[in-house]
C-alpha cells in the first residue's frame, strides 16, 4: 500500500480493525496463560494436600513452587525455636554438588533476611542485597531470588526460596502472588501432616505404654522391663542414644544401669553425682528438661566428655508418689533436628510407667522374701525338731554301745562315726542359725543375694548376663566384713571383663569347702597381655593378701581368662 492508499478515507477504519485484532489477540493469550496458571495453581494444591507425611509434603511444596513460577532452584527451610533454620530442603541440586558445597545453612545472610521479616522479598540480583553474604564454594550461581513465609496457624514454619528464573527472565509480581497462594495452601498441608504426624505418635506411645503394662503384669524381671522401656522410647523418638540412671538409696548419687545405642559405652556401669550432670538436673527440676547441644550444655560438669558427638537431649525423670527412682535420658547425634513438644509430651507418663515397674519389682522381691523367710523357719525348727533329735540319738546308741565291743578297729570306727554325728550336727546348728539370723543375714543382706545382686548388676556393661554357681555355707561361716570384700572383688572383676576382656560370657563360682572360701571367674574373651592394665588385678591382690590369701591368674581353657580369689575361712568359736 503506497501513502496515497493509505491516506485514503476507506483504509482508516481497516487500519484501527488490525489494531483491535492484535490487541484481542494479546488479551487472549494474556487470558489463556492466566487461565493456565491457575489451572497449574490449583493442581499444586491439590497435590501437596493428597500427602500426609511431612517430609514429602515439604517436597511437593518445594517442586510445585518450581514448576509454578518456572524457576531452576528451589529450597524450603524449617525455622527452629531459636530461629535457625532446622531443616533445609532443597530440589535442583544434585547430591553430587551438595556434597561439594558442604553443610547446609543455618539461617544467616539474605534467608536469615526472610526469617527476620517474614514477608516476600523479590530480587533482580541477590547478591546486591545488603544481607547478601555470597556463596560458598562450587556453589551453582544465582541471580534472581524470590522468598515467601509459609504460615501454620498464623506461626510462621518457614520460608519457600526460588531462584533462577528460567530463560533469564525475572520474577514479577505475578510470581510473587502465585507463590504467596501457594504458600497459603501449603500451611494447610503441613498443618494436617503434622497432626497426623502428632497422632501416628501418641499412637505408638500407647502402644509401648501397653507392652510395658503387661510386661509389669506377667512379672517380667526388672533389667528386661527397662530394656524394653529405653528400647520403644528411643524407636519412637529416632534417638541414636538411650540411658536409664537409677538414683542409688541413701545416697546422692546415680547409677548407670543400662545404656543403648551410639556412644553407649561411658554410661554403662557407672556412678554420678547429681550436681554437674543433666540427669541430676532433671530431678532437681522434677520435670522434663531439654537441651539443643548437650555435649556444650553448662549444666554438665561432671565427665562431659561423654556425650562426645551429641547434640540435641531430653532428660525426664521416672518418679512415682514414694519418690524418684531414677532418670531416662535420649540424645540425638549432633545437627540432627531437636525434640518437638509432640515428641516429648507422652515423655513423662511413659518414664512413671517405668518406675512403676521398679517399684513393683521392688515389692515382688518383698513378697518373695517374706515368703523365703517363713520357709526358713519351718526348715529350722524341722531340722531341730527332728534331724537333730535323731542324729543325737543315733550317737547316744552308738556311745552306749561303745562298752559292748572290745575289737580295737570296731571300737576306732565307732569312735569316728560318733565323731562324724558331733560334726553333722554342728553343720546343722550352723544351718539353723543361718536361716534364723534375719538381723544379719536377711535376705537381700547376705552373700549369696549381695553376689547375685551384683552379678545382676554387671549385665548392662557386659552386654550378656553371666552364670553364677554358688556352693557352701555363704551366709553363715563368712563374716560380713568378709562378704564387703568378696562383693567388691566381684563387682570389679566384672568391670574388668567388660572393659578389656571383649567376651560373650563369663562363669562365676563362689564356694565354701573345708574352711575356705573360693571365688573363680572365668570368660571367653581375649585374655591379658604381659603389657596389659593391671592396676585393678593389684587391687584384688591386695585385698587378697590382707585376708591372708592370694590371688592367680591364668589363661582359661579354651580360650580367655580364669581369675581365682581364695581366702581362708575364720575359724568359728
Amino acid at each position: 500500500m503506497n501513502v496515497e492508499e493509505s491516506t485514503r478515507p476507506d483504509t482508516v477504519p481497516r487500519l484501527r480493525l488490525d489494531g483491535l485484532l492484535e490487541e484481542l489477540q494479546a488479551q487472549v493469550r494474556l487470558v489463556r496463560g492466566t487461565q493456565g496458571r491457575l489451572h497449574g495453581l490449583l493442581e499444586a494444591v491439590l497435590s501437596v494436600g493428597r500427602e500426609l507425611d511431612l517430609s514429602q509434603v515439604l517436597r511437593h511444596i518445594t517442586e510445585a513452587a518450581m514448576v509454578l513460577v518456572d524457576a531452576e532452584y528451589g529450597a524450603l527451610g524449617v525455622i527452629g525455636p531459636d530461629q535457625s533454620l532446622t531443616q533445609f530442603l532443597t530440589v535442583g541440586v544434585s547430591e553430587t554438588e551438595q556434597a561439594r558445597i558442604g553443610a547446609l545453612p543455618a539461617g544467616h545472610g539474605l534467608l536469615g533476611e526472610l526469617i527476620s521479616h517474614p514477608r516476600p522479598l523479590r530480587l533482580t540480583e541477590l547478591s546486591h542485597h545488603a544481607a547478601s553474604y555470597g556463596f560458598p564454594a562450587h556453589h551453582p550461581p544465582m541471580h534472581s531470588f524470590l522468598g515467601v513465609p509459609v504460615r501454620v496457624r498464623g506461626e510462621v514454619f518457614g520460608n519457600l526460596y526460588l531462584t533462577e528464573k528460567r530463560g533469564g527472565a525475572q520474577f514479577d509480581s505475578e510470581d510473587e502472588a502465585v507463590l504467596s497462594t501457594l504458600a497459603a495452601a501449603a500451611g494447610v498441608a503441613i498443618d494436617n501432616a503434622r497432626l497426623y504426624a502428632e497422632a501416628q505418635v501418641r499412637e505408638r506411645w500407647m502402644a509401648a505404654g501397653a507392652e510395658l503394662t503387661r510386661g509389669l503384669l506377667s512379672g517380667t524381671p526388672e533389667t528386661k522391663v527397662l530394656e524394653l522401656m529405653l528400647t520403644r522410647a528411643q524407636d519412637i523418638t529416632s534417638a541414636d542414644l538411650g540411658v536409664v540412671d537409677l538414683v542409688t538409696p541413701g545416697t546422692l548419687e546415680l547409677r548407670g544401669v543400662l545404656a543403648l545405642g551410639e556412644g553407649a559405652g561411658p554410661h554403662r556401669g557407672v556412678r554420678l553425682p547429681r550436681e554437674g550432670t543433666l540427669s541430676g538436673a532433671a530431678l532437681a527440676a522434677g520435670q522434663l528438661i531439654t537441651t539443643s547441644d548437650v555435649e556444650r550444655d553448662p549444666r554438665i560438669t561432671h565427665r562431659p566428655e561423654r556425650w562426645k558427638g551429641l547434640g540435641p537431649a531430653v532428660t525426664v525423670p521416672m518418679s512415682t508418689s514414694d519418690g524418684d527412682r531414677g532418670v531416662l535420658v535420649l540424645a540425638r547425634t549432633a545437627g540432627r533436628p531437636p525434640f518437638t513438644q509432640a515428641e516429648t509430651a507422652p515423655l513423662p507418663g511413659f518414664a512413671g510407667q517405668a518406675a512403676l515397674a521398679l517399684e513393683l519389682a521392688d515389692k515382688r522381691r518383698a513378697a518373695e522374701q517374706v515368703s523365703l523367710l517363713e520357709d526358713r523357719d519351718r526348715i529350722a525348727r524341722d531340722l531341730h525338731d527332728l534331724a537333730i533329735q535323731r542324729l543325737f540319738a543315733t550317737g547316744m546308741t552308738l556311745q552306749s554301745a561303745h562298752r559292748y565291743v572290745e575289737h580295737p578297729e570296731a571300737t576306732a570306727r565307732i569312735d569316728r562315726a560318733v565323731d562324724d554325728l558331733d560334726t553333722t550336727i554342728k553343720i546343722i546348728r550352723s544351718t539353723i542359725f543361718g536361716l534364723r539370723a534375719h538381723d544379719t543375714t536377711a535376705i537381700g543382706q547376705g552373700l549369696r543375694a549381695r553376689a547375685s545382686k551384683t552379678a545382676e548388676e554387671a549385665v548392662p556393661a557386659l552386654g550378656f548376663t553371666p552364670s553364677l554357681l554358688m556352693e557352701g555355707l555363704l551366709d553363715t561361716d563368712v563374716p560380713h566384713t568378709m562378704a564387703d570384700e568378696i562383693v567388691a572383688v566381684l563387682s570389679e572383676a566384672m568391670s574388668n571383663i567388660a572393659r578389656h576382656a571383649h567376651a560373650s560370657s563369663a562363669e562365676i563360682a563362689l564356694v565354701v569347702r573345708k574352711e575356705r572360701l573360693t571365688l573363680a571367674i572365668t570368660d571367653n574373651g581375649v585374655g591379658i597381655s604381659d603389657d596389659g592394665h593391671r592396676s585393678g588385678l593389684r587391687n584384688l591382690s591386695e585385698r587378697a593378701r590382707n585376708l591372708g590369701g592370694e590371688l592367680t591368674l591364668a589363661a582359661a581353657p579354651d580360650r580367655g581368662t580364669l581369675l581365682r580369689w581364695a581366702v581362708p575361712l575364720p575359724e568359728r568359736r
